[in-house]
């Protein structure tokens, strides 16, 4: 059998045990349907981001990379640009090779927008997003945008923000929009979720996951038992993805 040939234009996602994603697969079904053979996605999983260094060097012919969980905000010290909006949310998902060196972009806030309105309701005016690392920026980048006022939950809060401990009744039925910007359910893990008093949710409320896979992560499931609509990350990845193609392509 001959040895493949290394593709001529390479692009990747960078991340730290990211085996459960997609992205791969979505490029590769891409390239396929636009006839581009000498195109190929991969996965850079690498222990730390100072690894990057090391990986830039000895990945030939690549021409961009999206980031995801743990580095979106480790990547920004290794980027010579950044996006305006990017620079705004504080993290980084795509990167792009520029003549000048790597530019950082966020298209997870453009995915998460074009996912989430859909299914906005005039009592969505309230959001708990829970989670404070480098996913949550972009949607309360997304949110504040949007004119919806929001309150983030973490395990360790800082100034501004609320621990998982404090949530009650009140809090659950004041914010009837819920978003999970952790890692929490992802697969293999899939009964993990974020503990909160789920049996506060209503009807009213809208859940959002930004985990696909599962594509109904336990925190949705929960919800879902309640009357509550639920919608997974599936479709922010779709689009963040696009966005981050039409980058690379200078589109």
């Amino acid at each position: 059998m001959e040895k493949e040939e290394k593709k001529q234009f390479r692009y990747g996602l960078l991340g730290k045990d990211i085996s459960y994603s997609f992205s791969k697969g979505y490029f590769a079904e891409k390239f396929e349907a636009l006839g581009l053979k000498n195109h190929g996605y991969e996965n850079f999983d690498i222990p730390k981001i100072e690894i990057l260094v090391q990986l830039l060097k000895h990945e030939e012919n690549l021409k961009g990379f999206n980031v995801t969980i743990p580095y979106k905000e480790a990547v920004l010290p290794y980027l010579s640009e950044i996006d305006t909006d990017a620079e705004k949310i504080g993290a980084v998902n795509t990167v792009q090779f520029t003549e000048q060196g790597l530019k950082g972009y966020n298209t997870d806030a453009y995915g998460f927008q074009r996912s989430l309105e859909p299914f906005l309701k005039e009592q969505h005016t309230n959001a708990l997003v829970l989670g404070t690392g480098g996913a949550s920026k972009a949607i309360l980048f997304v949110l504040k945008r949007l004119g919806i006022e929001t309150t983030s939950v973490s395990r360790s809060p800082d100034s501004g923000q609320i621990g998982y401990a404090i949530l009650d009744e009140a809090i659950i039925r004041a914010h009837q929009l819920i978003i999970n910007s952790t890692p929490l359910g992802t697969y293999p893990n899939i009964e993990d979720k974020p503990p909160i008093p789920y049996k506060f949710i209503s009807k009213d409320h809208l859940l959002f996951d930004v985990i696909y896979n599962p594509a109904k992560t336990a925190f949705l499931r929960e919800g879902e038992s309640q009357g509550a609509t639920g919608c997974n990350g599936l479709r922010m990845l779709e689009l963040q993805a696009e966005k981050a193609w039409e980058i690379w392509n200078g589109s």
